[in-house]
């Protein structure tokens, strides 16, 4: 099976995640490397890389993507929230992800499995921000994979 491995350095419904697909391409393109610290690595079935085979990603590189955000409650937090991220969608594009399984592992190794239907337009983000401010670790961040719970019912069950 292809699969990819997120990690995040942080906690999970946020933590730092590894995301991994389970086969490599002969012929990855280099992508820039990050200059500040790694919060997220992808590895497996990759067609680019920042080294190594696997793409490294800090808050910097992040941000650059095409940023989304939208307002959503939680179960984890009392009130509903602003989030502010990338889709986890776009991240895995621009890793050049070919894998068809997705696994996310946070640094406490909380792992939980993705399924390719949440890659649509409406899926998760990998957030960065919640209510305009960075997330510590302490906070369960630097980042975390949201669903746009109260937009869409259909992420609204346990798995």
């Amino acid at each position: 099976k292809n699969g990819v491995h997120m990690s995040f350095s942080a906690s999970f419904v946020g933590a730092a995640t590894t995301i991994a697909l389970t086969a490599f391409s002969a012929h990855a393109e280099t992508l820039p490397v990050p200059t500040g610290p790694v919060l997220l690595t992808i590895s497996g079935a990759l067609n680019n890389e920042t080294a190594d085979g696997v793409v490294t990603l800090d808050l910097d590189i992040l941000k650059s993507l095409d940023t989304q955000l939208f307002r959503t409650s939680t179960i984890w937090l009392e009130n509903e929230i602003e989030f502010t991220g990338v889709k986890l969608r776009d991240v895995l594009d621009y890793a050049g992800a070919t894998g068809e399984n997705f696994t996310a592992v946070a640094r406490n190794d909380y792992t939980v499995k993705i399924p390719k239907d949440g890659m649509k337009a409406d899926g998760p983000i990998i957030a960065y921000l919640m209510d305009g401010a960075e997330m510590s670790p302490r906070g369960k961040g630097p980042l975390w994979i949201v669903y746009p719970y109260d937009q869409n019912a259909n992420y609204r069950t346990k798995v």
